[in-house]
C-alpha cells in the first residue's frame, strides 16, 4: 500500500464501496485501495476488486483555489471524447455529494499501458523515440481537431479571448499562492500584458497539461492509448497546448520533471522543435503559426504560476504529493527562462 497521499479520506471511507456497487453496474467488492504516488492536483487511487481494477479521482481536501481541481470537467471532456479519434479511458461515474468522500469525484476504468517519465527516453532507441514524438504531435492534432458541436463541448469555455481571460486567471492563481518575491514573474505578467495578441480566430479544445508523463503507450507499440489529466483543460488557443508541449525542451535534467536542456536532441533521434512543430502541423493541415514567442512565454509564466500553487498548497499541508517542494521549487527558474525570451 503506498501511504504517499493523504490517503487516510478514501481508506477510511467504510461506505465507498457500497456506494460504487450501486453506482457502477458490475461493481462488486472487496475492495483494495492504493494511492499513487504521482501526480500533483487531484488524489489518484486504484481500487482492486476481485474482477477488476479502476481508478478513482477527487479533489484534495482543504482550502483551494478559485476554479482549481475541477475534477467535474475532467469527467465531462473525457466522456465527450469517448467515441472521438483522442484516446481516453472511460468515464463510469462521478459524484459531486461531499458526504461520500468529503470532496466531489470520479471513477474510470483502468488502462494498461506504459508511461515514459523522463521527455529523453533513455529506455528507447533512436528510432523509437522518433516515433513517440511523431506520436505525440498526432494526437495533440487530433485534441485541437475534435467537432466541438458534434462533441457536445462548444460551451466548454469561452470562444474569444482566450489569452486575456487566461492570463487574468493566472495572475490570480499566481498572487494567491505567492510565497516570496519573484521579479521575473512581475517582468513577465507587464510583458504579456503590453504584447497580447489579437484573436487568432482558432477556437479548439485546449487539454492545458499536454506533456509526455500524462500519456500512456499501449504495452506493444509507441501508440498512445490515453491521454490523462485534463483538469485544465477548456476552449480556447491550440498553440497554446504546442508551446507548453515544447517548453519542456528548455527545461532542466535535474528538474522534478525533467527537460532537455543541453542534450543533443538530434543525435538521440528527438526531432528539434522546428521539426515537431512542423510535424504538429502537418497532422492539422495548418501552414503558419502566429504570435509563437508570445505562446512560448506565456507557457513559462502560467506554468511557473501552477508550480507556485503547488508549493503553497504543500505549505498549506494539503498538497496531493509529498514531492511538492521540489515542484514549487521549479516556478522560479520556469520564470526565468520565459523572461529570457522577452530580454
Amino acid at each position: 500500500m503506498n501511504s504517499g497521499i493523504g490517503a487516510f479520506d478514501v481508506l477510511a471511507a467504510p461506505d465507498l464501496e457500497a456506494y460504487l456497487v450501486k453506482k457502477i453496474v458490475g461493481f462488486q467488492g472487496p475492495t483494495e485501495i492504493e494511492a499513487f504516488a504521482s501526480g500533483q492536483s487531484n488524489p489518484t487511487y486504484l481500487i482492486t476488486t476481485p474482477d477488476k481494477k479502476y481508478v478513482l479521482r477527487k479533489k484534495p481536501e482543504g482550502v483551494l483555489l478559485k476554479s482549481a481541481h475541477a475534477v467535474d470537467r475532467e469527467y465531462r471532456v473525457q466522456r465527450a471524447l469517448w467515441d472521438s479519434n483522442v484516446p481516453v479511458v472511460r468515464m463510469l461515474h462521478l459524484c459531486e455529494d461531499p458526504s461520500v468522500l468529503g470532496t466531489a469525484f470520479y471513477v474510470m476504468e483502468h488502462a494498461e499501458g506504459r508511461i515514459f517519465w523522463d521527455p529523453a527516453l533513455p529506455e528507447l532507441a533512436p528510432d523509437e523515440r522518433q516515433e513517440v514524438y511523431a506520436e505525440m504531435a498526432r494526437v495533440l492534432a487530433e485534441i485541437h481537431s475534435v467537432d466541438l458541436h458534434t462533441s457536445g463541448l462548444v460551451s466548454f469555455g469561452r470562444a474569444d479571448g482566450y489569452y486575456s481571460r487566461q492570463l487574468k486567471l493566472w495572475t490570480t492563481q499566481y498572487e494567491a499562492s505567492r510565497t516570496e518575491d519573484l521579479p521575473e514573474m512581475d517582468g513577465l505578467r507587464y510583458w504579456l500584458e503590453e504584447n497580447l495578441p489579437s484573436d487568432s480566430g482558432q477556437v479548439s479544445l485546449v487539454h492545458g497539461d499536454y506533456r509526455i508523463d500524462n500519456l500512456m503507450f499501449a504495452p506493444d507499440s509507441l501508440k498512445i492509448i490515453a491521454v490523462f489529466d485534463w483538469e485544465l483543460s477548456t476552449l480556447g488557443d491550440p498553440l497554446a497546448d504546442l508551446a507548453y508541449q515544447v517548453m519542456q525542451r528548455a527545461m532542466g535534467r535535474d528538474w522534478y520533471l525533467r527537460g532537455l536542456e543541453g542534450l543533443d536532441v538530434e543525435t538521440l533521434g528527438i526531432p528539434s522543435e522546428a521539426r515537431y512543430v512542423d510535424a504538429y502541423c502537418k497532422s492539422r493541415g495548418i501552414n503558419e503559426i502566429e504570435h509563437w514567442n508570445f505562446a512560448k512565454v506565456f507557457a513559462f509564466y502560467r506554468f511557473a504560476a501552477i508550480c507556485q500553487g503547488v508549493k503553497k498548497r504543500g505549505l498549506d499541508g494539503n498538497a496531493a504529493s509529498p514531492d511538492a517542494a521540489r515542484v514549487g521549487a521549479m516556478a522560479a527558474p520556469l520564470a526565468r527562462l520565459g523572461y529570457r525570451l522577452v530580454c
